[in-house]
């Protein structure tokens, strides 16, 4: 099996071998492995110190961070404080200087005391309590042998985890599913104990030994769930539920939580009382030894417990899934089930090589889930233009603060000052306005990105550079909104660049130094710097004048906003094409006008995607690079297009259209996950029969559709297009959102 190996940072490791409870669903007892019966009941003392040398070697050799051993049975109070002891000792020692270590202990609660509970707190070791819900609920399978109730001895033990001194250490309450139990009256009897977690598990099954289904629904594990589900919601979701979290994280583009669910690599081994190094415990409900690995602490690495093609196996993410599993939609979500769930010793796939054997069940648990999800709480910036533009102005203001974080103090005295200024801006409401409008300028953007860029590789000059680009941003700001206020900024090269308003010629060329801005009213007030030299008044917004070159706004007729074009900006050449390289007054004025008529064409052919479709003022830079009517959509916030030179207003029009939609897409996928695991499937591209990543067939049809409201001939291959989409493992919700707007638009 190729790809790099997947180290552990998650060992279960048995510390007991028995049980005082005699659970009838147990995987360790009950099903087909009986391996515990030729164990020793407790974990011996070498076992305990070549475990802890093993495992700190393996998180050196890998660098790992932290790495959680799980104190696991059997039940593994069994094995009593002095034992219990030894093992976090042992434990803790091994790690020092090493990896942080996350102890918990996974308990059935009968034995819990203030005596373990001190124990643990001196060890940091977290608790979770198996509880399978109300007494009913729990009584139908977690009893003792002689048939008595487990249920009083364990809601003792969970109180006992409530009180104050030991809250910290509760790490919530695992319920095994029954679907003959109520599922209202479990999940009340659960978050009636306010716990910080609660962990749903489906029974262990197989193809050879399959769940009971007593009404024989295909569905009926995850019509159980999702009664739980709508009770979790009508209860205001008191509690976090694992497995509603990884649908819900999965949905919208992130990770599972949950080795049960989604196709992260399993990173867990397990360390039986004798030594031996097994695969997931669970692999025992499949048949005899199918955990084994025939290695153990005493003469082998985690490493080559790691490379055991049976572990490699749970690591191949989509590739470890059966074909079946591949071609379904909801894959991303449940992953094909837990890797013991699909084991079938006579079916088509071989061994594993299947579906779960909960598949409909999991089909139906995400999108049960994904139905009552309400897409404008997880993708608002694809709902409507306003919360696009507040998103976008979301990620500007949090890179600036990233920047500043970054900084740490190393941009000195001009950024502490830049800086103090912004905040002050920022708490006034005319202030406010004018950071706003600098701050969504998108060669803004372009700034921070190439900043904290230069920061993180360490570039010469770096954090003074960072520094000199916050106060010319301020200082336009400061004009924008009429304060009184000097605002020192640097220049280069002679000249003083106010990004949105325009440049001023303040010295010859390759001079730097210091000029003062402040706001007068109809303009401002330039001085070279603080030796009383004579200051120069612009009057703004005004037409150029001798030395002073703006930046240059046009409206459009019926519109909210119009565009600019800047060919001004130090920070617009960032679209891998040329920029215009010097202003030149006449060529934007011809541009202007060809964009004004190629605006007047869409509004007559496509009014749906014409100007007033645009959700605020367009910065158009003329680009030399590109073909005529082939925009660019480069490094830089929203709003910003690369125009190639051209003034025919046909070619213009389409490239209006291509920039706005690619424009508007770019920041789409900028604030919003509207699809996960690009490039794990590949797609044909009905237009130009290639095969192509999930990322470019949306893009490509996202586009397609504004073309081909202005020329017909762009519907070809949209509906094939459309129905791939739809089909596709990519899509999260807000992804789905986004197509079901683009069927509208079609």
């Amino acid at each position: 099996m190729t790809g790099p190996l997947v180290p552990f940072r998650e060992v279960v490791l048995k510390v007991h071998s028995r049980c005082d409870l005699a659970c009838d669903h147990c995987y360790v007892y009950e099903h087909a492995d009986q391996s515990w019966r030729t164990r020793p009941k407790t974990i011996s003392d070498e076992v305990i110190f070549r475990t802890a040398q093993r495992l700190a070697e393996h998180a050196k050799t890998h660098a790992l961070p932290s790495v959680s051993v799980i104190l696991h049975g059997g039940e593994p109070l069994l094995a009593g404080p002095a034992r219990l002891r030894r093992i976090c000792e042992e434990l803790t020692s091994a790690f020092d200087g090493i990896a942080a270590l996350d102890l918990r202990i996974h308990t059935n609660g009968l034995q819990l005391s203030p005596r373990y509970l001190d124990l643990f707190s001196e060890y940091d070791v977290k608790v979770g309590i198996s509880l399978d819900g109300d007494r009913a609920a729990n009584d139908r399978h977690r009893r003792f042998a002689d048939g008595r109730s487990s249920h009083p001895l364990v809601l003792k033990a969970v109180e006992l985890l409530r009180q104050e001194r030991y809250r910290h250490l509760n790490l919530g309450l695992l319920c095994t599913i029954d679907i003959e139990n109520d599922p209202r009256a479990v999940l009340d009897a659960l978050t009636a104990l306010e716990p910080p977690l609660i962990d749903f598990l489906l029974p262990h099954a197989t193809w050879d030994d399959p769940p009971p289904r007593p009404d024989g629904s295909p569905t009926a594990y995850a019509d159980w769930l999702l009664a739980v589900h709508d009770r979790w919601q009508e209860q205001g979701r008191p509690v976090p539920v694992r497995i509603f979290s990884s649908v819900h994280s999965t949905l919208n583009g992130g990770p599972s939580l949950t080795e049960s669910l989604g196709l992260a690599p399993t990173d867990l081994v397990v360390v039986e009382t004798d030594g031996s190094l097994e695969q997931v415990d669970s692999l025992k409900s499949a048949y005899e030894g199918a955990a084994a690995t025939g290695f153990d602490v005493f003469t082998h690495a985690f490493d080559e417990v790691a490379a055991h093609p049976g572990v490699r196996a749970r690591q191949l993410g989509l590739e470890g899934v059966s074909e079946t599993c591949r071609r379904c939609p909801v894959v991303r979500s449940c992953g094909g089930g837990l890797y013991t769930h699909r084991y079938d010793s006579t079916g088509p796939g071989e061994g594993f090589d299947n579906p779960s054997v909960y598949c409909h069940d999991l089909a139906a648990l995400v999108r049960g889930i994904e139905a009552c999800t309400p897409a404008d709480d997880v993708a608002p910036a694809v709902a409507g233009p306003g919360e696009l533009l507040a998103a976008q102005e979301d990620l500007t203001r949090t890179l600036l603060a990233r920047l500043h974080a970054e900084l740490d103090g190393r941009g000195g005295e001009r950024w502490a000052a830049a800086w103090e200024l912004a905040a002050a801006l920022d708490g006034s409401a005319e202030g406010s306005h004018g950071l706003d409008h600098v701050l969504a300028h998108p060669y803004t953007r372009t700034w921070l990105l190439d900043a904290l860029d230069a920061l993180h590789e360490d570039r010469p000059g770096a954090a003074s550079d960072a520094a000199d680009g916050l106060p010319a941003r301020l200082a336009a700001a400061t004009v924008r909104a009429g304060l009184d206020r000097w605002v020192p900024v640097p220049y280069r090269d002679g000249g003083l660049v106010l990004p949105t308003l325009g440049r001023l010629a303040v010295g010859g060329a390759g001079e730097r130094g210091t000029a003062r801005v402040r706001a007068v009213e109809g303009g401002f007030l330039v001085g070279r710097d603080g030796g009383g030299r004579a200051e120069r008044r612009i009057e703004w917004p005004a037409p150029a004048a001798p030395g002073w070159l703006p930046v240059r706004g046009y409206a459009l007729p019926g519109a909210p906003s119009g565009f600019v074009i800047d060919d001004l900006d130090p920070y617009r050449d960032c679209f891998g094409a040329t920029a215009a390289a010097t202003p030149d007054a006449a060529r934007a004025a011809r541009l202007a006008a060809a964009l004004t008529e190629a605006w007047a064409l869409i509004e007559e052919r496509a009014p749906e995607y014409g100007a007033r479709s645009v959700d605020g003022p367009l910065t158009i830079t003329p680009l030399t690079g590109p073909a005529p009517g082939e925009p660019a959509v480069g490094r830089h916030g929203y709003g910003a297009l690369g125009i190639g030179a051209d003034e025919n207003a046909g070619t213009l029009a389409l490239a209006l259209l291509r920039g706005v939609r690619r424009a508007r897409f770019r920041a789409l996928v900028d604030v919003t996950d509207l699809y996960a695991a690009d490039g794990s499937w590949e797609h044909r591209m009905p237009w130009g029969e290639e095969l192509v990543p999930f990322s470019r067939l949306l893009a490509g049809t996202y586009e397609r559709l504004a073309l081909a409201s202005f020329d017909p001939r762009y519907r070809d291959g949209v509906p094939q297009a459309l129905d791939t989409l739809e089909g596709a493992a990519e899509l999260t919700v807000g992804g789905k959102r986004l197509l079901a707007l683009m069927r509208k638009e079609f």
